[in-house]
């Protein structure tokens, strides 16, 4: 192994592990904040309020975040974003039932909106770097992007499930407030471990000039956006509210949810991690990747459809119906996500990847913005059936999105 392909590894490794101690915690608040103020009576539109500016937030985080990435450089925005996630949740920690309901969602609406920047900055940065280390690395580790990519999003989705448990364990053991605090200081020695340990000018790139050439996307990344907007949608109208709501109504405890939730997302990891074992590669990385794509997202569109199908039969347990249901879903996303996370950094250029890809995230922060505010609504009118309707439609229009997806990159076009 060269010296080269050995930085890239191990830069590599240390980005990975920078993130998941950022989203073990990241996990863990979206339960604290859950279950504490569906606790103290707030209806599931306000609940799904209460997440709103965390997802608007990530949506700027995202754009501009690549952009600052490019032109400061990965380490640097790792710092910012764990340094901002402390922030948020020392901001959280402050809170009190005593205040008027007003002055308390308004509060913890403004620090969830610092934990979405928080969030949205260091997932930027972070799968940037994956683009920028497997591009360091030769020999042996040529053509290892796809795995990277399904490795890195399918661990960080499994660390988030533990987060979703961990939420609920220490909301019942310690409470709030200082389950709050514990989590700021662990990500404090995460911060120090960035600080020491990764290069000051990783990822550092020439940076887009303009507003106009910011925005100037491939037609492959263009695409790819939009459709990522309908897939995280099309998850959120139902899994952010909806399912915990929905169990909770249905005699389950805060505990019981959050272990579930926590299962469901570490099993949707793990599927992630596997599929390039799945999925057949190419040679050129696109003409069988694009097609899987396309054929994930349709099947995936069937699963909300026959979920509400079945319940509308009236079934003896309607929660096993659910709980099967999300299972078979969280198979089929988990592909169509580390399918779409490949494809965002094949179609993106190496010399301004973070940009590519922040532009990509900030279309997932707007999908997950439209999902939570469904949700909320849907399940409050409509109950879960109106969630899963919803999801079918937005998978329908993701699916129909990707059928336009080009085979060949626009530099590969140009050559041809």
């Amino acid at each position: 192994m060269t010296g080269s392909s050995a930085s890239g590894l191990r830069n590599y490794a240390i980005v990975t592990a920078a993130y998941w101690g950022f989203t073990l915690t990241d996990g863990a608040l979206r339960m604290l904040v859950l279950f504490t103020f569906f606790q103290l009576g707030y209806s599931p539109f306000t609940l799904a309020f209460l997440f709103l500016l965390y997802e608007a937030a990530g949506i700027g985080a995202n754009f501009i975040g690549g952009w600052l990435a490019a032109r400061y450089g990965i380490k640097r925005m790792l710092t910012i974003g764990l340094s901002t996630q402390i922030a948020g949740f020392l901001l959280l920690s402050a809170v009190s039932p005593a205040w008027g309901s007003t002055l308390l969602v308004v509060w913890v609406v403004v620090a969830q909106g610092v934990c979405g920047v928080a969030k949205d900055l260091t997932k930027t940065a972070s799968k940037s770097a994956i683009k920028i280390t497997e591009s360091q690395a030769s020999g042996e580790a040529e053509g290892r992007l796809f795995k990277w990519v399904a490795w890195f999003t399918g661990s960080k989705n499994a660390m988030k499930g533990v987060g979703f448990f961990l939420g609920g364990l220490l909301l019942q053991v310690v409470g709030f407030r200082y389950a709050l605090w514990l989590m700021a200081g662990a990500l404090l020695f995460v911060l120090l471990g960035i600080l020491v340990s990764l290069p000051a000018m990783m990822g550092k790139a020439k940076a887009s000039r303009s507003a106009r050439e910011l925005f100037a996307k491939s037609k492959g990344i263009n695409l790819l956006a939009a459709a990522r907007v309908a897939l995280f949608g099309a998850r959120d109208v139902w899994f952010v509210v909806g399912v915990p709501v929905f169990l909770y109504a249905n005699g389950w405890t805060f505990t019981m949810v959050g272990a579930f939730l926590a299962l469901w997302t570490i099993g949707y990891g793990l599927v992630q991690a596997a599929a390039p074992a799945v999925v057949s590669r190419s040679a050129d990385g696109l003409s069988r990747e694009v097609p899987a794509a396309r054929w994930w997202s349709l099947a995936l569109a069937l699963v909300p459809v026959l979920i509400t199908v079945v319940l509308a039969l009236n079934p003896p347990n309607p929660t096993a119906v659910v709980v099967v249901g999300l299972a078979i879903f969280g198979i089929a996303f988990a592909v169509n996500s580390s399918v779409h996370s490949y494809l965002v950094l094949a179609y993106a250029g190496s010399e301004k990847a973070a940009e590519d890809v922040g532009f990509y995230y900030a279309a997932n922060a707007a999908g997950r913005f439209i999902g939570i505010l469904a949700s909320g609504f849907l399940y409050q009118f409509g109950g879960i059936y109106a969630c899963l309707i919803g999801s079918a439609v937005m998978l329908f229009i993701c699916w129909f999105v990707t059928l336009a997806l080009p085979t060949r990159t626009d530099s590969a076009a140009a050559t041809a």
